[in-house]
């Protein structure tokens, strides 16, 4: 079964790789896992041994009876539902077992990463807990590892706590992409951040900072808001007004959409 580039699809098959994921899980037994891109079922099985509830979402219809013929037994017990779906489309609302506790668990189409991430972190329906296979750079950059943050970042560190687990090479998956991956978990995933701020300003306010990353954060802003205003703001928060967006750290964000309101 090759894999589709369209899709994005490189299938994982490190042991050691698969075993990093399932560990920084922390499955319990009865948990409910929700996997996106089965592809060949690799992780899938390892997290079959882990729980009793997978849910399985494959786009490529041509993986279904692969996956239906290997693992018959668990879908028959019902420990694994396969749905042929787009993730993006797939609902997480009404009768979905998905609208209780959950944890996203999934080696995911690089092309994706970023819908992924708005669709699970924003819905009301948010997973516990989610461990991705990313590429590198997107981990680094939202963990900002060079000391800036980013649009990317701030919009993860609002919902949860990200945490690098381990580099991934190339040489892991079939085919190899051309960079190297990461596994990256997010933990303690909820809305607590904005009991302090208003989620819509907050947003609103890191993509106007983003938009023309070399200005000042000030004339970033000054297009929808006083300048004056956000300098006496900047300094209450003893931040400097010359300050640029990527030097703001997420806490310098709640207290700014707290106090502009």
């Amino acid at each position: 079964m090759y894999a589709r580039k369209s899709l994005g699809q490189h299938f994982l098959n490190s042991p050691a790789a698969i075993k990093a994921i399932i560990d920084a899980g922390q499955i319990k037994k009865d948990e409910i896992i929700l996997e996106i891109g089965p592809g060949r079922g690799v992780l899938t099985g390892a997290l079959l041994q882990k729980t009793s509830r997978v849910i399985a979402v494959e786009k490529d219809s041509r993986l279904m009876p692969v996956l239906q013929q290997k693992f018959t037994k668990e879908i028959t017990s019902g420990e694994l539902t396969l749905v042929s779906a787009d993730i993006l489309n797939f609902s997480l609302t009404d009768d979905s077992p998905l609208t209780t506790h959950y944890k996203l668990i999934a080696n995911i189409p690089y092309y994706l990463t970023g819908a992924i991430f708005r669709k699970f972190l924003e819905t009301e329906n948010q997973p516990e807990k989610m461990v991705l296979l990313v590429q590198k750079e997107v981990a680094d950059r939202i963990l900002a590892r060079d000391n800036k943050e980013s649009l990317l970042s701030l919009s993860v560190k609002a919902f949860g706590k990200p945490k690098y687990i381990k580099t991934v090479k190339a040489g892991s998956f079939n085919p190899p992409p051309k960079v190297d991956s990461a596994i990256l978990a997010i933990d303690e995933i909820s809305r607590d951040f904005f009991k302090d701020c208003s989620e819509k300003i907050f947003f609103k306010l890191i993509h106007l900072g983003f938009a023309h990353k070399r200005k000042q954060l000030v004339a970033n802003l000054a297009g929808s808001y006083k300048r004056e205003k956000i300098t006496k703001i900047l300094g209450q928060l003893e931040l400097s007004p010359t300050i640029r967006a990527e030097d703001l750290k997420i806490k310098d964000w709640q207290q700014l959409a707290k106090l502009i309101a």
